[in-house]
């Protein structure tokens, strides 16, 4: 296996977000450039302008959070450290990705806003970022298959019940519109 050259700061953010995506069916090079963008930390609470707030290392929008509630998935969840709030962005990209109208980016950038304008500006800086991981992960895959190793922690994770409910609502292969600049790529993921 190839070595991850990366921070050893942004090592768990990676492996999250490969994680996060290998399970929900979607670009890995995509999850990690929604990372990247929203760059934030745990426990972070960030006010919008509109009254919601963005939450914990993806910056989540609580406006989303009613939605989860039925399935006893909560704030605290999403603000915490640790690979879930990785899985619960995921699993709202998964929802844009098969539901909103639009192209793959543009459905993408619904993650940070549906707004035209606010959007566009968000899918430019998405798409730069994008390129950036999908050559990182060319790099690093030498057209190969990267084995993503999930540290065991010891940190409180979410009911089985409640990771099960949002899985299988996306177990089934997805049709996406896909753009030029994202060349698909197998990652496998084990827990070790």
């Amino acid at each position: 296996m190839p070595a991850i050259d990366i921070p050893p700061q942004k090592q768990e953010q990676v492996v999250c977000a490969i994680t996060a995506a290998e399970k929900f069916d979607i670009p890995a090079n995509i999850v990690l450039a929604v990372a990247e963008k929203e760059g934030g930390k745990p426990g972070q609470w960030v006010r919008n302008t509109n009254g919601t707030y963005d939450v914990g290392p993806m910056q989540f929008n609580t406006s989303y959070l009613n939605q989860l509630a039925k399935y006893g998935i909560t704030p605290e969840d999403v603000a915490s450290a640790g690979c879930y709030p990785y899985d619960l962005a995921a699993w709202r990209l998964a929802v844009h990705i098969k539901d909103d109208k639009g192209d793959l980016w543009t459905k993408v950038a619904n993650y940070h806003s549906r707004t035209p304008y606010y959007n566009g500006i968000y899918k430019a800086d998405l798409m730069v970022r994008a390129n950036k991981w999908a050559d990182w992960l060319d790099v690093v895959l030498k057209g190969g298959t990267l084995e993503v190793h999930q540290a065991r922690k010891t940190e409180p994770a979410p009911a089985q019940s409640q990771q099960n409910i949002l899985t299988a609502q996306y177990q089934r292969p997805m049709q996406m519109q896909t753009a030029t600049t994202y060349i698909p790529r197998k990652i496998m993921v084990s827990a070790d």
